[in-house]
């Protein structure tokens, strides 16, 4: 359920409705794959999750969501676009992808679930595997969440998401002036309690 409505609604429920074929997309190997070949061809993913090449921008939604199932970030931290023969790197501004939506599934606080839908269509349940973070910058104190993806993917949270968590935050069970959620039985602080 959207943050905004009053009635839980199941995590089957909200799967159906967020991501009506979750079965449909099958995911490459991209982990497995380990291409000599490695190129640099102006490609982009820039801090509003925009794709560009060669400084335009890739305005085929189908082709940056087919890119965007062979991307991989290796423990360098260098991104990937990865195929069996070849791999082309990506430059990536901030993160590569954006949360675009959150709902919650179940009654609210521990026993609840977020499931975040990014902007090329995966859907993530936060939990132990898919944390959320908050990084604070030191000099504007402006909060930059994310939530992990997969392997070492993360979409940042967009404004309007961030704000919908900042309406479910509760206070951390241990520390009365830390706020957080909670998803898969898991708190996650998103910032100082004002």
């Amino acid at each position: 359920m959207n943050s905004k409505q009053n009635t839980a609604i199941s995590l089957e429920e909200l799967l159906k409705v967020i991501a009506p074929d979750p079965d449909g997309r099958k995911l490459p190997p991209v982990e497995q794959w380990s291409p000599e070949r490695s190129v640099d061809i102006d490609m982009e993913i820039r801090a509003d999750g925009s794709w560009w090449h060669e400084g335009g921008r890739i305005n085929r939604e189908k082709l940056v969501k087919l890119f965007s199932t062979i991307l991989r970030k290796d423990a360098d931290g260098s991104v990937w676009l990865v195929t069996p023969y070849e791999k082309v790197v990506v430059h990536v501004e901030d993160a590569p992808f954006m949360a675009i939506r959150v709902d919650r599934a179940g009654e609210a606080g521990a026993d609840q679930t977020l499931a975040f839908k990014t902007n090329v269509g995966d859907v993530v349940l936060a939990g132990p595997d898919n944390p959320i973070r908050v990084e604070t910058d030191p000099e504007t104190l402006e909060p930059s969440p994310y939530v992990l993806v997969r392997g070492r993917l993360e979409a940042r949270l967009s404004r309007p998401v961030f704000y919908e968590l900042a309406e479910m935050a509760e206070p951390h069970p241990d520390d009365e002036n830390t706020l957080g959620v909670w998803s898969k039985g898991t708190f996650f602080s998103i910032g100082p309690a004002l």
